[in-house]
């Protein structure tokens, strides 16, 4: 069975919501990190991702392929296979992806027999509810060196649900690669 990973960039204080880059906003974007970020994505079978997510990401990385920092990454994630999970968005579905249909944890658990690695980008209410039904494999925290005044926090009001490091890097740019998974027993 596969993994489902959520994969997220946050402050040092949990501010998620749209990051942008310095000096603007608090997401410290470096070569260091952004290689082990693509990477990830490289190993990657698919994305899970929710409505807003799907939306706002295929707005944007198929307009970045021949962009010179971002057209790798941009490649990767244009051409990986998307599943969505909405109440609202309708069949088909553009930018390679694959509306979730019945309920989420069938469909979840169907697609990680299919597939290796899945990565859910974002936190909002699809992360939220994987979470509570236990269907996330692992957490990969890319934590920027900022503390931000605005936004809603990451996870807010789920749990508790206790977590065991797996592994940490540092970069030099001061950011930090924590994955974490549920912790067992």
């Amino acid at each position: 069975m596969g993994r489902l990973v959520v994969n997220n960039a946050i402050s040092v204080n949990g501010a998620f919501e749209a990051p942008s880059p310095e000096p603007d906003g608090w997401l410290v974007l470096d070569a260091d990190s952004n290689n082990v970020s693509l990477e990830q994505f490289l190993v990657a079978d698919a994305m899970v991702l929710g409505s807003k997510t799907y939306e706002g990401l295929a707005a944007v990385w198929p307009q970045l392929v021949d962009d010179p920092a971002l057209g790798v990454f941009a490649e990767r994630l244009n051409s990986m296979p998307k599943y969505v999970a909405s109440r609202t968005l309708r069949e088909p579905l553009a930018w390679n992806a694959t509306l979730l249909k019945g309920d989420l944890t069938d469909s979840v658990t169907a697609i990680k027999k299919e597939h290796g690695l899945l990565i859910v980008s974002g936190a909002g209410e699809l992360a939220h509810e994987l979470t509570t039904r236990g269907l996330v494999d692992e957490y990969w925290f890319w934590v920027s060196p900022y503390l931000w005044p605005r936004g809603p926090r990451i996870f807010d009001g789920v749990g508790p649900v206790r977590l065991e490091l797996i592994s940490s890097t540092a970069f030099p740019s001061g950011v930090l690669r924590l994955c974490y998974r549920p912790a067992r027993g």
